[in-house]
């Protein structure tokens, strides 16, 4: 997935997208939804339509039609203020643009680690999947198995904005699973049971599996994060295993990840690329020097790489 194929012009000096809302956000059913998230849920999980926002928002280099009905007309209409007032301010990074960043860096390499498999048919688990609407928009999984982790009222929400759009007559929405199948895991990951529950819904531990924790390690403890890790550890030695995660560390995972999207020398991304990785704060005005870090890592029962 390379950045010219794949990634439409950055509107720089035109512009930006027109903030316009599908009708289904209207509708009874995602009206009260939507409200329920807003007043019921913690910011762990009301993170989940935030990111659904910022995917629905940069739709000129992220195509996901679903996005907007995930995140819902409150969000929406926060992140396009801040968008707004960014490009009033000629601000050096808009609003979102890491959040565009990370989402192609996990689409290009899932589509790589596929491809890297024979017929592409490797499983692939999404940790803490919140409103991810990969399952519906990328061909690269028509041989693939998904499984969705997330909490159960986070699931059923979801399902039920999926059931609204493919019951409703605004045909741009309608969800087509591009995946071999789809299954989703109600599951908590700071608990015991969740490697447990996944199994029982059709995971196959011997078989080969992509596993993709996006936005999701920050949120845990260390202890809960590495035991995570250490389950996706062990896999290596049963089957061919890929792991994409991102958490906040003090250095640059991969300082090319930026699509095109990142240019001025002067934005936080690019200061940081310059910067020996044990400073902790930039020199020139105190900015805390902590990094969003993108990893790949494999391993297989012969051999384990990273």
């Amino acid at each position: 997935m390379s950045n010219d194929n794949n990634v439409s012009v950055f509107p720089e000096d035109g512009p930006w997208p027109e903030l316009r809302l599908s009708e289904l956000l209207s509708s009874d059913t995602l009206v009260g939804l939507h409200a329920t998230i807003k007043s019921d849920w913690d910011f762990l999980r009301r993170s989940a339509c935030q990111t659904a926002a910022g995917r629905a928002l940069w739709k000129h280099v992220i195509r996901d039609p679903l996005a907007e009905l995930f995140a819902g007309e409150t969000f929406l209409r926060t992140i396009y203020e801040k968008i707004k007032k960014d490009r009033l301010n000629n601000a050096r990074e808009i609003s979102g643009v890491i959040l565009a960043v990370r989402t192609l860096w996990f689409d290009s390499k899932l589509e790589a680690a596929l491809s890297s498999h024979d017929g592409g048919g490797a499983q692939v688990v999404l940790l803490g999947a919140g409103m991810d609407a990969r399952s519906h928009r990328l061909s690269c999984l028509k041989e693939s198995s998904v499984f969705e982790v997330d909490f159960p009222e986070v699931l059923h929400a979801k399902a039920t904005i999926l059931e609204a759009a493919a019951t409703s007559r605004d045909k741009c929405h309608h969800p087509i699973v591009t995946a071999k199948s789809l299954t989703r895991v109600a599951a908590d990951l700071t608990e015991d049971d969740w490697l447990e529950k996944l199994e029982t819904s059709g995971f196959q531990p011997n078989k080969s599996t992509v596993w993709i924790l996006e936005g999701i390690l920050y949120y845990l403890s260390q202890t809960n994060a590495m035991k995570v890790l250490k389950i996706i550890a062990e896999k290596c030695n049963l089957t061919k295993t890929v792991l994409l995660a991102d958490f906040m560390n003090k250095q640059i995972g991969d300082p090319d990840a930026h699509f095109g999207l990142l240019q001025d020398p002067q934005n936080l991304f690019n200061k940081l690329r310059s910067l020996p990785r044990t400073i902790q704060t930039h020199p020139d005005d105190g900015t805390p020097c902590g990094r969003l870090y993108l990893l790949q890592a494999s391993g297989s029962p012969n051999q384990m790489s990273s």
